[in-house]
């Protein structure tokens, strides 16, 4: 029988990439017969470039933390066909400068959300919850203790310890749910995809595509097309060891996991990455580059790196006339939504191998692996097609 999804958080990097998928009738035709993508700031359709199709269910304005239980019940009941949902894919992030208060409202929009499926949804047969690589302490950085991070990343490693432990709202939201749903008819498994590479047409928090992207066509314009672009991180960073994962192949692998799992398997973790074996940016860095007409190479001599912030802040007078040159989108380049100084983190600060053991993911009949190109390069087409980026 066809299933029927919903997505909280679709217009996320993650989400989005979910919805897309479906609709593109992943893993067969006749797999999905509806998908509801909740945003929370408004979304058109004619933004979004999601394909024209009578499945796709675009709900904007819900908001999980606002009044009661049963305000967000009542709110996800006018959503039309919410008793037929099948799968619940959440995505779903606020992002706070108070901690304490970002761990709060992440377990209770999870919490609530859930609980809201489970009592509007006699259909129910899975839910999905997205973590990350924080699970194993990468956010830590050179604060970590020597035994956090021992390679390759495994699913059975232990949990953090204490203090840290009890800062990671992932653990609150995974001892909720294994606790609220031992007992429930439908399945579940949460995800740890690493730093996810996508698109999402109406900008994010966190995009390291994005940035890259504009840093990349605003060098490509500054220098000229086959000019020499040198890393811009650290000399750690650049041959640490990781895995990409890439919204897509997130996608892809978050669908087959729903519906393959069987029950005895239920509240399992899974990494989720683009291919089994680890890269550098070393490796990567070249390949992105000349995606852009540029040749890539490593980082500069200290003190004179380039930073990928600074450089597009510097320059932000050439973007402007960029946008105006080829009708692109306005103000996302340095926009206020951007976490400040997030790409310095990824590209300089993240300089230890975290990569990723990928045999739990392959064993469970998933083959498909995709290049640097495919991943980077897919993220960059549709920035195109958005008119985030030059074509």
């Amino acid at each position: 029988m066809s299933k029927s999804a919903l997505v909280f958080g679709a217009s996320g990097i993650s989400g989005w990439a979910l919805v897309n998928e479906i609709l593109h009738d992943y893993p067969k035709i006749g797999t999905w017969d509806k998908v509801h993508a909740l945003t929370n700031r408004p979304l058109k359709h004619s933004d979004s470039l999601w394909p024209d199709d009578d499945r796709l269910n675009i709900v904007s304005g819900i908001d999980l933390l606002k009044g009661s239980q049963e305000d967000v019940e009542a709110a996800l009941s006018s959503v039309h066909g919410i008793k037929n949902v099948t799968h619940v894919f959440y995505f779903a992030y606020k992002a706070s400068a108070d901690l304490d208060q970002e761990l709060k409202d992440a377990e209770s929009m999870f919490r609530r959300s859930t609980t809201a499926m489970d009592h509007l949804s006699p259909a129910l047969e899975f839910v999905v919850l997205q973590i990350g690589a924080k699970i194993y302490g990468c956010h830590l950085l050179e604060n970590h203790p020597a035994d956090y991070i021992p390679v390759p990343l495994k699913e059975s490693h232990p949990r953090l310890k204490s203090p840290y432990a009890e800062k990671l709202f992932y653990h609150a939201q995974l001892d909720w749910i294994t606790e609220y749903a031992k007992d429930k008819q439908w399945n579940w498994c949460e995800t740890r995809p690493d730093i996810i590479i996508g698109f999402v047409p109406n900008q994010n928090f966190y995009s390291e595509a994005n940035s890259i992207g504009v840093f990349l066509s605003l060098w490509a314009e500054l220098e000229g097309k086959g000019s020499t672009v040198s890393y811009p991180g650290s000399e750690a960073a650049w041959v640490a060891k990781s895995n990409d994962s890439s919204s897509d192949m997130v996608a892809r692998q978050t669908l087959h996991l729903s519906t393959i799992l069987p029950k005895s398997r239920k509240g399992e973790g899974f990494n989720l990455a683009d291919a089994k074996e680890p890269q550098s940016w070393e490796t990567k860095w070249p390949v992105i580059c000349s995606y852009f007409g540029l040749k890539g190479t490593g980082p500069a001599a200290e003190g004179e790196r380039i930073e990928v912030r600074a450089y597009i802040k510097q320059n932000i007078g050439t973007w402007n006339e960029l946008e105006k040159k080829y009708g692109l989108q306005r103000g996302n380049a340095d926009s206020d939504l951007t976490v400040k100084g997030f790409e310095y983190f990824f590209l300089t600060q993240l300089g230890f191998d975290r990569q990723y053991d990928m045999t739990k993911m392959y064993s469970t009949g998933f083959k498909e692996e995709r290049d640097i190109i495919q991943a980077w390069g897919g993220a960059f087409n549709r920035m195109k097609a958005a008119k985030i980026i030059p074509s």
